[in-house]
C-alpha cells in the first residue's frame, strides 16, 4: 500500500511517499480503507520533531481519516466490513495511507448524509472545539463566547458549535476572512489587525484560545469573574503564572488536548448531517501531494480545513 511517512524529523524535504505492507487489525481494532484524511497543525509539528511524545521516526503522518471498514480484528464488534467510518489514528501509523488499523473506540459511523471529504475534516479540529466548548467550558445558551482565530481549523468549528448551543459568538480573524466569519454564523466578526482585541472587547463568559503563550495570558482580561478560558495548546508562558493569574481573577482555566472519543465523534457527525456544522474545505490534494498539504497548514494561512484525498 502507499503511505506518507518521515524517516527523520525536519522540513518538507523529509516527507516521502513509500510502499508498506497492508497492516492487520489486532484485538479491538478494525482495518480501514482510507478515502480521505484531514490535515492539522499537529502534522507539521510531528514532522518537525516538536511533538516527541508520539514517538521517534519512522512515523506516518496524518491523524484524521474517513473511509470504509475492510476487516475486523479479534474482539471488535462495533463495525462490520463495508461500514463507513471516520475518526482518529495516532502515530506511528498515519492516516495519509491507503489502509490503517484503528481502535474501535477512536471511530464513529459516518452519517449517510456526509461524504468522505467532509467526514475526514471533522475529527481532530472538531473534537478539539467540541471538547473545549461542550466538555470543558460547558457552554450554555445565551452566554458570550470569544473564539480567537475563528477562520482556522479549530476556530471555524468552534464558531458553529457555539452557535448551535445558542451562544452569542464573537470571533477574530484577519481582514480577508471577515466574510467567512459571517457565513459561519458569528454574531460579531472582529478584524484583529485593525482592532485592539484585548482593550475593546468583552467581558465574555468563555474564551477559546488556540494560540496559547502570551495570547492566553492577555485573554484573562477579556473574561468576567467566573468565566472560563480554554487553552487548546497549553504552551508558551510559564503555566504556573497563567494558572495563578486565572485563579486570582476567579477564572476557570482548562489546558486541553483533544482525545479520540466515539461519542463525541458521533455528536459532531450528527451536527454536520443536520447542516449545523459545515467544514470549510479550502484545499483538497491527492495522496502524492500530502507533503504540500502539510506545508500549507504549516504556513498558518489556511482557511478552515485542508484534506488529502486517497
Amino acid at each position: 500500500m502507499r503511505t506518507v511517512l518521515i524517516r527523520s524529523f525536519g522540513g518538507p524535504e523529509v516527507v516521502e511517499l513509500a510502499e508498506l505492507p497492508v497492516p492487520q487489525a489486532g484485538p479491538g481494532e478494525v482495518l480501514v480503507r482510507v478515502a480521505a484524511a484531514g490535515v492539522n497543525p499537529a502534522d507539521w509539528r510531528i514532522r518537525a520533531g516538536e511533538v516527541r511524545r508520539l514517538g521517534e521516526p519512522p512515523l506516518g503522518l496524518g491523524l484524521d481519516l474517513a473511509g470504509a471498514v475492510a476487516a475486523v480484528g479479534p474482539g471488535a464488534d462495533r463495525f462490520r466490513p463495508g461500514d463507513r467510518v471516520f475518526g482518529v489514528v495516532l502515530p506511528p501509523q498515519g492516516s495519509f495511507a491507503e489502509y490503517v488499523t484503528v481502535p474501535e473506540a477512536a471511530l464513529a459511523r459516518t452519517p449517510d448524509g456526509l461524504d468522505d471529504l467532509t467526514a475526514a475534516a471533522l475529527p481532530v479540529a472538531g473534537l478539539t472545539a467540541w471538547q473545549a466548548l461542550v466538555g470543558a467550558a460547558q457552554l450554555a445558551a445565551g452566554e458570550r463566547v470569544l473564539v480567537h482565530a475563528g477562520a482556522g481549523g479549530v476556530g471555524h468549528f468552534a464558531v458553529q458549535i457555539a452557535k448551535a448551543r445558542g451562544a452569542r459568538v464573537t470571533a477574530t480573524a484577519g481582514p480577508a476572512n471577515q466574510a467567512l466569519l459571517g457565513e459561519l454564523g458569528a454574531d460579531e466578526a472582529v478584524d484583529y489587525r485593525g482592532t485592539d482585541v484585548f482593550g475593546a472587547l468583552g467581558p465574555f463568559d468563555v474564551v477559546l484560545d488556540p494560540f496559547s503563550g502570551e495570547n492566553a495570558l492577555r485573554s484573562l482580561a477579556l473574561l468576567r469573574p467566573g468565566g472560563r478560558l480554554v487553552d487548546v495548546r497549553g504552551t508558551g508562558v510559564d503555566r504556573t503564572e497563567l494558572a495563578e493569574r486565572a485563579g486570582a481573577l476567579g477564572i476557570a482555566l482548562t489546558e486541553l488536548y483533544f482525545r479520540p472519543d466515539a461519542g463525541d465523534l458521533a455528536a459532531l457527525g450528527a451536527l454536520a448531517e443536520k447542516g449545523e456544522l459545515r467544514p470549510h474545505l479550502s484545499l483538497v490534494l491527492p495522496l502524492e501531494r500530502a507533503g504540500e498539504a502539510v506545508t500549507e497548514v504549516a504556513s498558518g494561512h489556511a482557511r478552515g480545513k485542508v484534506v488529502v484525498q486517497i
